[in-house]
C-alpha cells in the first residue's frame, strides 16, 4: 500500500493505466481510520449519512452543517485516502454563489480534498466555477437521490434510449466543466461502459456494472450492517449486524446474571 495521500493526479493515472479505484463511504473518524488502514483509495462522506446514521428516510433533510461535522470527523481519521464530501440538497442548486460558499465550508472547515454534487448539464456552471477557484469536483449522474421525488423512486436510470443519451450528455458536460471523476449510479452496465470509454476522467460505479474505472459502496451495506434494505447489487463482505447483536446479547446476559464484571478474589498476603 502506498504511503502518500491519494490525490486527483492518482485518479487520472489509475484510469490511464487501467487500474481500478476502490471507494467506500465513511461518516466518522473510527470507521474512516479502519477503512483507510485497509487501503481504500478514497472515502466519500456521503449525504447518505442521513439514511445510514441519522435515521431519515431520504438524503433530503441533511444540512450543510451536518456534512461539515461528519466530513471533519472523517478527515481526522485518515492518513492516506482522499476525502470527498457531498454537497447536500439545496446548497448548490439555487446559484453558483451558493455552491462556492457551501463547497468552501466543506474544504475549509471539513477538511475535504474535493466535493461531489449531483446532476449534469443544469449544474455545469457551478462545477466550472468551483474548479476555477481550486476546488476539485466529482460529478454524479444516473440515479440522483436528491431528486428522488422527481424521479419517482430509487429505480435504475437510463434504461430507455432517450434517457440514456441524456445521461451520456450529462457526463460529457461535467467533464467539459472540469469534473475530475464521475459517479455513475444505478444505470445499465452497457451505458456505464459507453460513458467510461468516452470520457477521459475516471468513472466510479455503484450499481453500474463492472466496466467503470472504479467502484463505490456504502460501507454499512458492504459490511452487512444495513438490515433488510441492502441493494441487490451489493456484495456483503461480512455480516457485522449479526455479530454486533450476538455480542450485545452476551453482554446483556452477563450483566444480568452477575457474570460481568468478574469478581476476583482478593490477594492473600503470605504468612511470615
Amino acid at each position: 500500500m502506498d504511503a502518500h495521500r491519494v490525490r486527483i493526479a492518482d485518479f487520472q493515472e489509475r484510469k490511464r493505466r487501467g487500474e481500478k479505484i476502490a471507494m467506500l463511504t465513511a461518516y466518522d473518524a473510527a470507521m474512516a481510520a479502519l477503512l483507510d488502514r485497509a487501503g481504500v483509495d478514497a472515502l466519500l462522506v456521503g449525504d447518505s449519512v442521513g439514511m445510514v446514521m441519522l435515521g431519515y428516510p431520504t438524503t433530503l433533510p441533511v444540512t450543510l452543517d451536518a456534512m461539515v461535522h461528519h466530513t471533519a470527523a472523517v478527515a481526522r481519521g485518515v492518513h492516506r485516502a482522499m476525502v470527498i464530501a457531498d454537497l447536500p440538497f439545496m446548497t448548490y442548486q439555487a446559484s453558483v454563489e451558493d455552491a462556492v460558499r457551501s463547497a468552501g465550508r466543506l474544504i475549509q472547515e471539513g477538511g475535504a480534498s474535493a466535493v461531489k454534487l449531483e446532476g449534469g448539464r443544469p449544474v455545469v456552471d457551478a462545477v466550472r466555477r468551483l474548479v476555477e477557484i481550486g476546488i476539485p469536483v466529482m460529478g454524479h449522474v444516473g440515479l440522483q437521490p436528491q431528486s428522488i421525488h422527481q424521479l419517482g423512486g430509487y429505480r435504475k436510470r437510463g434504461t430507455q434510449p432517450r434517457e440514456a443519451e441524456g445521461i451520456l450528455a450529462d457526463a460529457a458536460a461535467l467533464v467539459s466543466a472540469g469534473a475530475f471523476a464521475i459517479v455513475l449510479e444505478a444505470i445499465p452496465a452497457e451505458l456505464a461502459a459507453r460513458i467510461t470509454a468516452r470520457v477521459n476522467v475516471p468513472t466510479i460505479g455503484i450499481g453500474a456494472g463492472p466496466d467503470c474505472d472504479g467502484q463505490i459502496l456504502v460501507s454499512h451495506d458492504m459490511l452487512g450492517m444495513s438490515g433488510s434494505h441492502t441493494p441487490s447489487f451489493v456484495k456483503q463482505y461480512a455480516q457485522l449486524a449479526n455479530a454486533i447483536s450476538a455480542a450485545t446479547e452476551s453482554y446483556v446476559s452477563d450483566v444480568r446474571a452477575g457474570r460481568f464484571p468478574e469478581v476476583t478474589a482478593p490477594a492473600v498476603e503470605p504468612i511470615a
